[in-house]
């Protein structure tokens, strides 16, 4: 997920380019690049590290031209280098390209091109640049419609030629772009923020559509070069909340972002017709995946949490016995580790110094040690030997949502990708799978409820202690949800398996000791049910979280959150959205910094 603004008008394009880009940042912090049509020339720049570090670059040019393109990098091919830094061009330096998105057959096309043309980076957005070139005939807008047809995977881009110094051409597919409409000048980004000081009048390009862009028109076709007509918005936000998307904080933005991310966490990686999964970053051999006898996930905080879930996918689907390490006790507790142990680490950074110090440890003992991460270029990722991105973009408040879910959802497709090639049929196998699709739609069901959500916030702000409930599969979920709550709201939380309520923590129930309760339909609901008339029975405020329809539920709670049906262990995917939502509209409205709370940090690099 990177940052993409564009200009071509009659003022300098460079301080508008650079605006836009340190409105973009919050997308990608990686590396940073312009080019701009300067005097007939093609002028590139980029520099590694944020924006200021181009700038700084960019302080000594005389750079008049009026149209130019401009990136803000969130690494995901290629590592973090000024080669796989943003504008990429084609070998004769007339054709510049910015990009965001996934180009998944870009190993194919770069075969297909290596004879003719020379290629400087990792990147797959470099081979578009070639591609293009390959195609130009004279007509960049030709040139681009007939590259992309041959392209699979997402794409939200701007291209300039050269020889073309009164025409930028602009395409999506999965990736979004918005052009913003000024007098003889036209600005893209991947969204309004960067233009909003110069327009409000805007027009969001859908998937499939191109835009040929001069200073005094814009005309909009399909790749098959038909006309489409596309209406004029007005943006209401001002540039302050253009920068969340209208969001007023970046924790609510990211709630909000789950659905479309873990589409990028599925994206290319799940098989419906064999119902499977293949997560190419695993590099192991059908050999060694069979060698595997036991698998050990190794994670703090939130992460160790969605690691919980993978536990029960791992075990439940392949078969495999699985534990949950946390990292900062794990290699202080002397680890029994074989070659046939399979180790991974899950880090939103890829930087935090637990789990760090304990997959070096497992490496040491000889396991096999994988990481998950979502950032591109973290050491996790340079150390170990495969592993996964998670897809979930970048994520700028502290408290994590949609990292969470998409580090579920990595553990369950690997978890389906083993319990394939050891026990589990096909027909399960596309059950989930056909379930992992549709759980984008139902999580937007979810967020519908958010306003539902925030007068429950506002009824039980008062209370200064949560209690929060789940069995089996929906225990992480009580955990991550207490998690939550007391992260940025400050406000004192516990979770427990509910079975184990008996065992001392009735003691503390009573009319001030509100419980949050999972009871979804899946196969502890009776279980979980009986759990919950106990709490009932001694006053204690409930709040459930239950299956749309379940007439039950509402007779036992004071409140209910209803979410759709799923599978029972993709229940954490559906089930900690209302919970974070919960926690978010406590903390606001107790006027609490949700995206910085007091004394944690992104991400935690010292031990």
């Amino acid at each position: 997920m990177c940052g993409i603004v564009a200009y071509i008008g009659t003022e300098k394009a460079l301080p508008i380019l650079i605006k836009g880009l340190r409105r973009l940042e919050y997308r990608g912090y990686d590396s940073a690049g312009v080019a701009i049509l300067n005097k007939g020339s093609l002028e590139r720049t980029r520099a590694v590290g944020r924006i200021d570090a181009l700038a700084s670059a960019l302080a000594e040019k005389d750079m008049a031209g009026t149209m130019g393109i401009a990136h803000t990098r969130w690494a995901t091919h290629g590592g973090v280098a000024e080669e796989n830094a943003h504008p990429h061009v084609d070998c004769s330096g007339d054709i510049a390209i910015v990009h965001n998105g996934i180009i998944e057959n870009y190993r194919e096309l770069k075969q297909q091109l290596s004879a003719g043309h020379t290629f400087k980076s990792q990147t797959d957005t470099e081979v578009l640049a070639h591609l293009i070139e390959a195609n130009y005939q004279g007509n960049l807008r030709e040139a681009v419609q007939k590259a992309l047809q041959n392209v699979r995977g997402t794409y939200g881009l701007v291209v300039m030629h050269k020889k073309e110094p009164d025409r930028i051409i602009a395409a999506r597919l999965g990736s979004p772009l918005v052009v913003g409409v000024g007098e003889g000048e036209y600005y893209v980004a991947s969204d309004a923020s960067p233009m909003l000081a110069y327009t409000q009048q805007v027009i969001f390009l859908d998937d499939g559509e191109l835009a040929e862009i001069t200073r005094d028109d814009l005309k909009i076709v399909n790749l098959k070069d038909e006309k489409i007509i596309k209406q004029t918005e007005h943006i209401d936000w001002n540039e302050a909340e253009a920068e969340k998307q209208g969001f007023p904080h970046f924790m609510l933005k990211e709630i909000f972002d789950q659905p479309t991310v873990i589409k990028d966490a599925m994206r290319g990686r799940l098989i419906a017709p064999d119902g499977t999964a293949h997560l190419g970053g695993l590099s192991m051999t059908s050999e060694q995946m069979a060698s595997v006898k036991r698998i050990i996930l190794i994670a703090c905080g939130t992460a160790s949490y969605a690691c919980l879930a993978g536990k029960y996918a791992f075990e439940r689907l392949a078969g495999i016995p699985t534990e949950v390490a946390v990292a900062s006790e794990f290699r202080y507790s002397d680890p029994i580790i074989d070659r046939q142990t399979l180790v991974f680490g899950v880090s939103q950074s890829g930087e935090t110094a637990d789990t760090i110090a304990a997959l070096r440890e497992a490496k040491r003992k000889g396991a096999y040690v994988r990481g998950i991460v979502n950032v591109v270029g973290s050491t996790i990722a340079r150390e170990t030997d495969g592993g996964t991105y998670i897809h979930a973009g970048p994520e700028l408040a502290v408290a994590s949502t949609k990292a969470y879910t998409n580090m579920v959802t990595v553990l369950l497709m690997y978890a389906l990708q083993f319990g394939r090639s050891r026990r589990l049929t096909v027909a399960t196998g596309e059950r989930l799978v056909k379930a992992l699709l549709e759980i984008p739609e139902k999580m937007q069901l979810v967020l519908k409820q958010s306003d539902v959500i925030k007068q429950l916030a506002e009824k039980y702000k008062a209370y200064s202690d949560f209690l929060y409930l789940g069995r089996g599969i929906n225990f992480p979920v009580a955990l991550e949800g207490s998690h939550k709550l007391k992260e940025i709201s400050y406000i004192h939380s516990e979770a427990y398996p509910a079975g184990e309520m008996k065992h001392g923590v009735n003691a503390l129930l009573s009319p001030e000791f509100p419980v949050v309760a999972i009871l979804t339909s899946n196969a502890l609901y009776d279980k979980m049910r009986s759990n919950i008339e106990e709490i009932r029975a001694r006053r204690a405020p409930l709040i459930i979280v239950a299956t749309e329809g379940d007439a039950a539920a509402r007779e036992l709670s004071d409140d209910v959150v209803s979410v759709p049906p799923t599978m029972e262990l993709l229940e954490p995917l559906i089930n900690t959205i209302p919970l974070q939502l919960f926690a978010y509209h406590v903390a606001t409205i107790l006027g609490r910094d949700v995206d910085r709370p007091r004394n944690l940090a992104k991400s935690v690099t010292v031990e």
